[in-house]
């Protein structure tokens, strides 16, 4: 049956293509202000596509990441879902059954070629909804010519990192570790700390463990640590978000954060030479680093199942993966396209967040629970490390409210 299905949801037929619109919204991974907004690359690949299949039209539309979720959620509310869209969650339209899952869409051979960590997380009641489209691990950068002038050597524990700012603060680095806990990407943040201490946001069985002992201890440490001791810079951790970090990391104010491949990129662009090392964790090197994984999905409301799967059979050959995750500094998603981008020396600066993909470990994303419990932590987790925060408390509320949400799921 599901290999009945791949093969129609592909359209193996011999027939024309139907004459149809697709409309697809995907998020920008650039700007317009800056020439480099996604909207040029699904332009391109949406005319490829059309010449290759002569009846299906693709309208493409390309929102801001601040936006695009809650613009998609308005659009299946309002009952005109688009009939593809690639945005950052997936879960909850799972459970109101409108999406087409994978194997009534892709190919086989579609099917087969994502990474086995990315298909599983895009797994619903242990049906894959969620098609990974790109992806990202995080390592500890540090800016190497302020390291050189304080003799430092790259941490590989938390004492060593404390050392090190330290030692950054005394030479007048502005910010010796920067720590983005404001609402732009705080849950990331959150979680690359949460898994250096041995914790993390879930247990072994899949339940929220958002204020377990471990964790507390993390958040106990860090307010103490960095926060107590004035080596996170001039802005509140709450209120300083994850671009502004990256932002003052590319001016040369930055010793040490917690940084993506695009990162790479910004801080060539402004001459600043980088080292990127794991995260330290309590007596040594984290066991595991945080993956991340933007998605792709297919509203059922259209109709348009066959036109769907041909595209996204296009949008997954391993030179459009490849393609979109060389222009933006990310990391592909099949294996296909990883074993290219292994292959490329042009591309060895990304070698380092492959070999952490494999064994990275996600946000619980396959819970429709997920972005409420996010949104909150957000909202809530800075306050953990505030001067007079109180890290059992914030994250215990933040506990309930997650356990009250995932009970109401």
């Amino acid at each position: 049956m599901a290999l009945a299905l791949s093969l129609s949801g592909c359209g193996s037929g011999t027939g024309p293509d139907d004459e149809v619109t697709l409309k697809f919204v995907a998020a920008d991974y650039g700007s317009e202000s800056a020439g480099n907004s996604s909207r040029k690359y699904w332009d391109a690949l949406a005319e490829s596509f059309e010449a290759k299949h002569p009846g299906i039209e693709v309208d493409v539309e390309v929102l801001s990441w601040e936006v695009v979720d809650g613009e998609v959620a308005k659009m299946v509310e309002a009952g005109e879902a688009p009939d593809i869209a690639q945005i950052g969650a997936y879960a909850d339209f799972a459970k109101q059954d409108v999406l087409y899952s994978a194997d009534e869409l892709l190919s086989l051979a579609t099917q087969a070629d994502f990474l086995p960590a990315l298909t599983d997380a895009g797994e619903y009641k242990r049906v894959q909804y969620g098609m990974p489209f790109v992806a990202s691990t995080r390592l500890l950068f540090y800016n190497k010519d302020l390291f050189a002038q304080a003799g430092l050597t790259a941490p590989k524990t938390w004492d060593g990192l404390r050392t090190a700012a330290r030692a950054l603060r005394e030479q007048g680095v502005a910010y010796p570790f920067a720590l983005p806990l404001g609402p732009e990407e705080a849950q990331a943040e959150t979680m690359m700390w949460l898994l250096s201490g041995g914790g993390g946001y879930t247990d072994q069985a899949g339940n929220y463990a958002i204020d377990s002992a471990r964790n507390v201890a993390t958040f106990e440490w860090m307010r103490k640590n960095l926060v107590g001791e004035g080596l996170v810079g001039p802005v509140d951790p709450a209120r300083l978000n994850r671009q502004k970090a990256f932002d003052a990391f590319t001016a040369g104010d930055v010793g040490m954060l917690n940084g993506h491949p695009t990162l790479m990129k910004q801080a060539a662009a402004k001459g600043v030479k980088l080292g990127m090392v794991p995260m330290p964790g309590r007596t040594g090197r984290a066991s595991s680093t945080m993956g991340v994984a933007d998605w792709m999905m297919a509203f059922k409301q259209g109709g348009h199942r066959e036109q769907v799967g041909k595209f996204l059979d296009f949008v997954f050959t391993e030179k459009n993966v490849l393609d979109f995750a060389e222009r933006y500094g990310l990391l592909p998603v099949t294996v296909s396209a990883s074993g290219s981008m292994r292959e490329d020396t042009g591309q060895k600066d990304m070698w380092s967040f492959l070999d952490a993909l494999p064994t990275s470990e996600l946000p619980p994303v396959d819970k429709t629970s997920w972005a409420r419990v996010s949104a909150d932590i957000k909202k809530n987790i800075g306050k953990a490390v505030s001067g007079n925060g109180d890290p059992a408390g914030v994250l215990a509320g933040i506990a309930r409210n997650a356990s009250t949400t995932e009970a109401s799921e």
